[in-house]
């Protein structure tokens, strides 16, 4: 396997290049939920030691992100029901509230630019592609909530997505999408028309709609 950031086109420190990484490989569900890492494993494959490779590790488990065992095992996360509930319904407070304060600021830049992305979630669910479905859909969500500007808030609900990556892997597999998701037009005319209400629930709708599917 090739390793995913090689040293001669990186920067940063080495843990926090693993960090990033591994935050984005879960984020975006490229691991399944479950999924056992080691230490060694994660040094060879980013080419580290074992030093930045656990730094990176220990703050994945703090973020919820990565869980670790008493014997030091390290996997990603297998969600209970509940607690899939319970992101869902983080989702659903911090997500409605950013649409809603990026909707004074939503100019047609925007819309356009979440159209293209839509358009791009099309092509990758026409050719199978759930880790660049996870990663076309996260990219929709998080170019209209940074119009909100309120970067605590988006930070927050980027906690929570980490938390679902894996378990979004799983939900994209049962639910066999053979096209964008519909909410993502309604988000799109809400925003065209102005339209608080409807925004806050098609927002709603497209964050919860698939996680309560998956729970149930």
């Amino acid at each position: 396997m090739q390793p995913l950031v090689k040293p001669s086109d990186s920067t940063g420190p080495a843990h926090e290049r693993v960090y990033r990484g591994l935050r984005t490989r879960i984020m975006h569900g490229q691991i399944p939920p479950g999924q056992p890492l080691t230490l060694r494993g994660i040094g060879r494959e980013f080419e580290v030691s074992m030093t930045p490779a656990r730094e990176a590790v220990n703050r994945l488990v703090a973020e919820g992100a990565l869980q670790m065992s008493t014997s030091g095992r390290v996997s990603t996360p297998e969600l209970s029901h509940d607690r899939i509930e319970e992101l869902a319904a983080l989702r659903a407070l911090l997500e409605v509230e950013l649409a809603s304060r990026a909707l004074p600021r939503a100019h047609m830049a925007l819309i356009e630019r979440l159209q293209t992305i839509n358009a791009s979630i099309a092509d990758v669910v026409s050719n199978r592609d759930a880790v660049g479905y996870i990663r076309t859909n996260l990219e929709f969500h998080r170019t209209l909530y940074l119009r909100a500007q309120a970067p605590a808030m988006l930070a927050m609900a980027e906690t929570v997505w980490l938390q679902l990556g894996p378990t979004m892997r799983a939900l994209y597999g049962r639910l066999r999408r053979t096209e964008a998701p519909q909410y993502h037009r309604l988000i799109i005319a809400a925003l065209k028309a102005g339209d608080e209400p409807g925004l806050r629930l098609a927002v709603r709708s497209d964050v919860t709609q698939g996680l309560r599917m998956i729970a149930g």
